[in-house]
């Protein structure tokens, strides 16, 4: 399970100095002159990553893949990154809450489907890194799964 960062930066001629990126890219210390930086469209972070945390997981696949669940790379809003971060602080506040707002997914590939405390690590990660992205909301996330 993955959550990353994709930042549009193609320069174009009708930019504004300050609105256009520069590009390099070096290898053991030297620029890199096999990759053209007018060719970089974009620039892709790894924001976040999960093993088996499958209430995150179902929650994603309901509320930002419409209940589709095909392994496919889905744009994650912030607004939707903001709901999964006030349900995590919900139920890391109040473990009780678990069930009711961030259910675990049963499935061969999904680990365990207990409240114990892998489940509520998965949520202090997650805490972690939607804060992180939240933190510069520019650019797209996306996340993607693979079984």
């Amino acid at each position: 399970m993955y959550l990353y960062k994709k930042t549009y930066v193609k320069r174009h001629e009708w930019q504004k100095p300050e609105e256009t990126y520069e590009v390099t890219v070096k290898k053991g210390g030297e620029i890199d002159e096999t990759i053209k930086p007018e060719r970089v469209s974009e620039v892709r972070e790894d924001m976040g990553y999960w093993r088996k945390a499958n209430a995150i997981h179902g929650w994603i696949v309901d509320n930002v893949q419409s209940g589709k669940d095909e392994c496919q790379t889905s744009w994650f809003s912030i607004e939707k990154m903001r709901e999964l971060l006030e349900l995590v602080n919900k139920v890391l506040d109040s473990r009780i809450m678990a069930p009711d707002l961030l259910p675990v997914l049963e499935g061969f590939f999904f680990g365990g489907d207990e409240y114990d405390e892998y489940y509520f690590e998965t949520l202090e990660d997650t805490k972690k890194i939607l804060t992180e992205c939240l933190k510069d909301p520019q650019g797209d996330y996306y996340y993607h799964s693979s079984w």
